[in-house]
């Protein structure tokens, strides 16, 4: 048996009557709590207690009504899946957990796993409940033993597996419990599984940092690694259960900045679907055992609290096999479901306190005045919402099981359906002309028709802006010593990038005036050095085979909603018959990129560039951003390596360094809300310059970020440069700097980014990167259709020494209000470099060798009229 551990608890003073007495008035008055009144209300008690709980029920019911559900409280009928009961973590109340000579194997098999999602199809569950402990591989040798010999790298490979199994073989709908997830991984179960869940339990740090804490010796309890892991549910977009565990040592304060830690998360994303209040109920075998149990009023207080600051729109759920009798008390503090509830399974984390029977707990509700409906794993305002939520593989899963209000139909058939991708055999649909008609036409509207959720809370966003990078103005300008800084310019241009020369970088790229004009001549003088006066161009052509999109980058205005009136996708043979059209002028590239469309199949991206080659043999196919390919290989279930070598094989000549932003997490995730981590897309172009295929490097700025911010970004650029120089790899190509455009970017309209770069940012920008990346990166590109001609040409007199492509269809930029047009001619671009005084010449898309013209196949088809 463990040793009792010293009691944690630290003593917190009972808040006086008078601090009751107005938190309780705020509540009446329906004034926004903060953490300290809300702390306050958990320990109300008496009639304190009773006008609390009376408050709480009134949210509750005002959330119901506008859900459409009046009256009704929500279960869901489940099964509950051990997978395995080894865990890394050390958690001291919990029995769960165990150790492998205690159980007859380190997980469950294939067959049990199907045996008891049968058991549970048989008697009506619609949900199977994975839980089981975090990374036991990690810990325990037996755990990896097992993974190996059945050929899984690692127990959530594990769990993807079981749940396809669990769709295909049953019907249930998995929820996934696996522990701490990174955002990768819960991209690569997302398809799986319409549901996951992790309980934040508290964000107290000290219960888990220090000796005598509940969570001392857990890493994946550390209150920081969860709420990351939290935040990136809902990057990803996962219908999400978290909750709080109450009684384990912490405070009222302790308490209540749990619970708004998930308020944050969840206006910040949107898909937190429920929270659970658990109380935490002492068990023999445990170090804990001795410690008291949490008292259910003092469970109901919290119930109430969390009720109250998580608002009428939140499902919080209580469960109820840990609340005696007092269901009628638990209803009354604002619960609205009752959680999972098996006929088939024990719990097997309270196995000492067995389900109620559900025709019991309908008996409970309807005494306090309740109707009881069953719901599904996923919560009906995500099973309406559909793809942004749900993966388009689960669709058919989800429909089956779910009635016309997103609760579960009851009388559904319980069965398995195959789980596979969408039919690649789709054709041409949507607005196909609109990379022509956005010249003429332009877009719809300025905005998508679901401008104010599919981005998150606004108001949380602007909260979470850097400081300093108000959209009041243009970066704030340093004021330090110009003149050290282009002295170091001059004499060793790369040492800017070190840390011990940043306040000499900083003052040159946040440089002005004629220090500014210096800067440009320095950066001048080193393009001269290294690659001569010719300003080079490919003549390409862009193809953005979808712009249907889900992930909710704030920054995109490219991005469209399947039924938008401006959304479109393009079939193979169109795409086909477009890389013939360009070769036909000419082209020697063909740059192709589109929205993280849920209807593409993960065989789309090579097929496609199969098909470019079939057309045009010889064509360079410079396509997929490092965001398309982590969520491609995501759904397919296979590595990034993996995807990136099937792609290489099939034609991949390069890739695009999009998706790049700015490569630090305060500002990316202001930018975006699924977009992948800044430590995801260093390890996606790092992989594909490991299996030589290059890459660009790029940088948007001029929006919410700040000139430490591009510092950070290239010092990011230059290490990864090395590292591809240390493999013996060539790395990337060509750094573009890519100006902010804010017309219509949602998170402009929302008055939150800066109306773009200043023409000194500009200069600056591409100036300064000259200067830094000398060594590492030969080439810098200005961007014509987001800087316009003129100063395309200024720039090519300060440092950059490309122009980019002819692109002959350009559509994302357009549609961010870009007023450069969409192509280029050969002539136009000379006419460029002419204003500049250079000569230009055409380049392939690595800048090795001669282009030479491409014959289209004779298989290559029309193109489909618009």
């Amino acid at each position: 048996m463990p040793d009792a551990l010293p009691d944690p608890t630290v003593v917190e003073p009972e808040p006086s009557e008078t601090a009751l007495r107005r938190a309780l008035r705020r509540v009446r008055d329906g004034a926004v709590l903060d953490v300290t009144e809300a702390a306050v209300l958990l320990a109300a008690r008496g009639e304190h207690l009773d006008e609390l709980l009376d408050a709480a029920s009134r949210v509750r019911d005002a959330g119901l009504v506008d859900a459409g559900r009046p009256g009704v409280v929500t279960y869901s009928r489940k099964v509950f899946i051990p997978l395995t009961r080894l865990c890394r973590d050390r958690c001291h109340y919990c029995t769960f957990a165990t150790v492998p000579h205690r159980l007859p194997a380190a997980f469950l098999e294939r067959d049990e796993v199907l045996e008891i999602a049968r058991a549970g199809a048989a008697a009506g569950c619609k949900e199977a409940l994975f839980t089981l402990g975090d990374r036991p591989e990690e810990r325990w040798p037996a755990a990896r033993e097992w993974l190996d010999a059945r050929g899984y790298d690692s127990t959530l490979d594990y769990v993807r597996a079981s749940a396809i199994a669990v769709l295909e073989e049953t019907g249930l709908l998995p929820h996934l419990n696996p522990g701490v997830m990174s955002w990768e991984e819960l991209t690569r179960l997302k398809p799986v599984a319409p549901s996951m869940g992790m309980m934040l339990e508290t964000t107290a740090t000290r219960l888990w940092s220090e000796r005598s804490g509940p969570h001392y010796g857990s890493p994946d309890k550390e209150p920081a690694v969860r709420l990351r892991a939290l935040t990136d549910a809902g990057r990803v977009g996962v219908p999400f259960t978290t909750g709080i565990l109450i009684g384990i040592g912490e405070t009222r304060t302790e308490r209540a900045e749990s619970i708004f830690a998930i308020r944050a998360a969840a206006r910040a994303h949107g898909h937190v679907q429920e929270t659970i209040v658990q109380n935490f109920r002492a068990k023999p075998d445990t170090a804990m055992r001795d410690d008291p149990d949490a008292s259910l009023e003092d469970l109901a207080a919290t119930i109430a609290v969390a009720r109250i600051v998580l608002g009428p729109k939140m499902r919080v759920q209580a469960p109820p096999n840990l609340v005696g009798e007092e269901f009628a008390l638990m209803l009354r503090a604002g619960i609205d479901d009752w959680g999972g509830v098996s006929p088939v399974t024990a719990d097997h984390v309270n196995p000492e306190r067995p389900w109620p029977a559900i025709d019991e707990l309908a008996a409970r509700s309807a005494e306090a005045g309740f109707t009881l409906r069953e719901r599904l794993t996923v919560y009906p305002r995500y099973v309406r919402a559909g793809s942004p939520w749900i993966d388009t593989r689960l669709h058919a899963h989800v429909a089956a099981l779910a009635g016309p209000d997103g609760l579960a139909n009851e009388d559904a058939v319980v069965a398995g359906r195959p789980w596979q991708e969408p039919d690649g055999g789709f054709a041409s649909s949507g607005r196909t002309d609109l990379h022509e008609s956005i010249d003429t036409t332009g877009r719809t509207g300025d905005r998508r028709g679901d401008f104010d959720s599919v981005y998150g809370d606004w108001d949380a966003i602007r909260d979470s802006v850097p400081a300093g990078a108000s959209g009041a103005g243009a970066p704030q300008r340093l004021e330090s010593d110009v003149r050290a800084g282009l002295d170091l310019a001059a004499a060793e241009p790369a040492a800017l990038l070190d840390p011990a020369n940043e306040a000499a970088a900083m003052a040159v790229l946040t440089a002005d005036g004629p220090a500014l004009a210096e800067l440009a001549r320095l950066a001048d003088d080193v393009r001269r050095d290294v690659v001569g006066e010719e300003v080079t161009y490919v003549v390409n052509r862009n193809i953005n085979f979808s712009n249907v999109c889900y992930v909710g980058c704030r920054f995109c205005a490219f991005a469209q909603r399947e039924r938008d009136a401006d959304a479109f996708r393009l079939s193979l043979d169109e795409v086909a018959a477009r890389a013939a059209e360009a070769a036909a002028d000419d082209a020697t590239e063909v740059c192709m990129q589109g929205g993280i469309d849920p209807q593409l199949p993960v065989t789309f991206y090579a097929d496609l560039v199969r098909a470019v080659h079939a057309a045009v043999p010889g064509m360079h196919v410079h396509a997929f951003s490092p965001m398309e390919i982590v969520s491609a290989a995501a759904k397919a279930g296979v590595s990034v390596r993996e995807w990136l070598t099937e792609l290489r094989d099939a034609g991949l000549g390069s890739i695009p360094g999009t998706a790049a932003e700015i490569l630090d997490d305060e500002v990316r995730w202001v930018l975006t809300k699924g977009k992948l981590p800044a430590a995801q897309w260093v390890e996606v172009v790092s992989t594909a310059h490991e299996l030589g295929i290059r890459s660009s490097s790029t940088m948007m700025y001029g929006h919410v970020d700040q000139p430490r911010h591009w510092l950070g970004h290239l010092r990011t650029l230059a290490t990864m440069q090395d590292r591809a120089r240390a493999n013996g790899v060539a790395g990337f190509t060509e750094f573009v700097p890519l100006p902010f455009v804010h017309h219509n970017a949602p998170i402009y309209l929302a008055g939150i980014a800066r109306p773009g770069p200043t023409e000194r940012d500009n200069r600056a920008v591409h100036a300064f990167a000259r200067l830094a990346l000398h060594g590492r990166i030969d080439h810098v590109q200005c961007s014509w259709v987001k800087l316009g001609d003129a100063l395309s040409a200024d720039i090519l007199r300060g440092g950059a020494d490309d122009m980019g492509g002819t692109l002959m269809e350009e559509t994302i930029s357009r549609m961010a209000g870009s007023e450069n047009g969409s192509a280029r001619s050969v002539a136009e671009l000379t006419a460029i470099a002419a204003a500049a005084g250079r000569p230009v010449r055409q380049r392939t898309t690595t800048y090795d060798g001669t282009p030479h013209p491409l014959t289209p196949s004779r298989r290559a088809l029309p193109l489909t009229p618009a």
